[in-house]
């Protein structure tokens, strides 16, 4: 009997069919990848077997853990096996952390509660669990509060949560999604560690088939709810039998097409895609939409730069730093001030595409927080479209809030929960001088969604009926409807599948050249920065230590830290390649 065996799994939600007759085993030791696009069924799967289904779902058929009929399991023996032997690492680690209480708490908690352990036992293993996953206590205290981590940070302390108890079976909701490379890599050897130590089940859930096919011993291929294809990692994704195998391979590579072309504005040379980029490859129903974006009000028409003409950047970073103080120690002592942002300049010319990119906790959504007067720098000024933003009040920074957009990391926690669609992402709407009616404001939306891939009727939903790759298309919808000339995109694609991920980058490489739109890409995926960056910084410890052409620096890296994030970054192929010569 294996550890995990789910038969003939159906689910439904309400009247809405989510899963179809899913079959999936998992023994003892084996990790298995689930993969499949955005809404097709992954999460649900998983939720399934924690029991932590909506009211209204209904599931049918056998999910056994260990002997257990899950499904018919009570709450309270749900109770006695969540945490304890079964650990679930959630998609959103900010959602899945209490904001009230500190890391240490939080891990010690399960630990406490499970086993009965006293509170300093409970902490000193939980001091344990989170120095093994990156996060040692002379660097992170277990005082820290969830706030004061980054995303990646953040994501670390979850895993070390649902493996503080070495579980039999955890479920892996896109583990690695939020992390660096770099970090990824050593995230992704310690769940093997487990898996080999402790004969570990792992359900692994991922879009990143190179992730997938690096870990997993057997892959299951979802689509509309319903198991394409299954079957050993490495030979199901190097034949590729199924067709919609083929476009999840084809759209994980894909790189919009471009070519070059001059930039008058800003004198450089820059690429411009060609079409079609790689839609033949995808799923049709995925691609339903305009291939148009809605029009670009009136009132944002291209206002001129000012300071030097046309050859004026459209944003100037001059010696930015970002301090904190650190924490008092005793009445008369304190901690040395912690500095985030270093020293950083730079500049983005119209038109220009640049990623930066670094390890998670180097700074960089602290560069970008203060780059969009979310965040007051300790010195140094940020100049945009000719205006100076450091010290301005909101007033003053609402040009400049219209002509610049962001899409945060955490697209649940950017959004209100109690608002609908229509609403949130027409919240930019409000910068602009004259307001649009409720039907125009209605088809902004319905025509930005489709710029996205969500359908117009989806603006009447809320965002928890969404998975976490479509909530994140609601945050580059939100970001693109009054047209600015630069977006800060933080981790935009980091949540996507590979065929919506494909879809996004040409949409931005679109926007970028019928447009003009600027982008900061603050990624850890260098893949991503490859394929839609003209230029690369790379930034560790809080300040930049490499800035060039995208390709030259990536594929030449001169430091230390672009050496070990290229090093580090997971190729699908590659990973192929290395599992067939393994077995054989």
């Amino acid at each position: 009997m294996s550890l995990l065996e789910i038969e003939n799994l159906s689910l439904k939600i309400g009247e809405t069919p989510i899963l179809r007759d899913i079959d999936l085993s998992i023994d003892a030791g084996e990790v298995m990848g689930l993969v499949g696009e955005s809404g097709s069924g992954k999460s649900m799967t998983a939720l399934t077997v924690m029991q932590l289904l909506p009211n209204a779902a209904r599931a049918e058929g056998r999910v056994s853990f260990d002997g257990i009929d899950i499904l018919a399991a009570t709450e309270d023996r749900m109770c006695q096996l969540r945490g304890d032997d079964i650990g679930m690492v959630f998609q959103e680690p900010m959602t899945a952390l209490n904001p009230v209480k500190t890391i240490g708490e939080q891990v010690a908690e399960g630990i406490r509660w499970h086993t009965g352990a006293s509170r300093a036992d409970a902490e000193e293993r939980a001091r344990q669990i989170l120095d093994r996953v990156g996060l040692p206590e002379q660097k992170f205290p277990l005082s820290r509060y969830p706030h004061q981590l980054s995303g990646g940070q953040r994501q670390r302390v979850v895993i070390a949560i649902a493996c503080a108890l070495k579980p039999k079976l955890l479920i892996a909701d896109e583990p690695t999604t939020a992390l660096d490379v770099v970090l990824q890599a050593q995230i992704l050897e310690l769940l093997r560690d487990l898996v080999d130590e402790n004969r570990m089940g792992l359900l692994l859930i991922s879009h990143d088939l190179a992730v997938v096919t690096q870990m997993a011993d057997r892959i299951t291929i979802l689509r509309h709810g319903e198991v394409m294809e299954t079957g050993e990692t490495a030979l199901t994704l190097s034949k590729q039998a199924h067709p919609y195998t083929r476009q999840l391979a084809l759209a994980s590579t894909h790189v919009p097409e471009r070519r070059v072309f001059a930039l008058p504005l800003a004198g450089r040379v820059w690429a411009e895609p060609t079409g079609g980029g790689g839609d033949e490859a995808l799923d049709p129903s995925q691609t339903e939409h305009s291939s148009r974006p809605p029009p670009r009000p009136a009132e944002l028409a291209d206002p001129p730069l000012k300071g030097e003409g046309k050859g004026a950047p459209l944003l100037d970073v001059q010696n930015i730093s970002r301090a904190y103080p650190g924490q008092r120690l005793s009445m008369f002592r304190k901690a040395e001030a912690f500095r985030a942002v270093d020293d950083v300049s730079f500049s983005i010319s119209p038109g220009q595409s640049t990623a930066l990119v670094g390890r998670s906790g180097c700074g960089k959504s602290t560069l970008a927080r203060m780059i969009l007067a979310l965040d007051r720098p300790t010195g140094g000024a940020i100049r945009f479209m000719g205006e100076t933003l450091t010290g301005k009040d909101e007033a003053t920074l609402k040009p400049a809030r219209r002509n610049m957009q962001v899409v945060f990391q955490d697209p649940y926690g950017s959004f209100n929960p109690r608002h609908k669609v229509e609403r949130l992402v027409s919240e930019p709407l409000h910068l602009l001088e004259k307001q649009p009616s409720a039907a125009e404001r209605r088809e902004m939306v319905a025509a930005a969604l489709r710029e996205v891939g969500l359908r117009a009727d989806d603006m009447d939903k809320y965002p928890h009926e969404f998975s976490g790759g479509q909530r994140q298309r609601l945050s580059i919808a939100r970001a693109i409807i009054t047209r600015p000339k630069l977006v800060v995109a933080d981790e935009p694609v980091s949540a996507l599948d590979v065929s919506i991920r494909a879809q996004i980058l040409d949409l931005f490489a679109d926007l970028n050249q019928r447009l003009g739109v600027a982008y900061l890409f603050i990624t850890h995926d260098l893949t991503v920065a490859r394929a839609i960056t003209d230029d690369v910084m790379i930034m560790h410890e809080g300040k930049i230590v490499e800035r060039g052409p995208t390709g030259e620096v990536l594929d030449h890296p001169q430091s230390e830290a672009a050496k070990a994030l290229v090093a580090a970054a997971p190729d699908l192929h590659r990973a192929i390649a290395r599992r067939l010569q393994e077995q054989g």
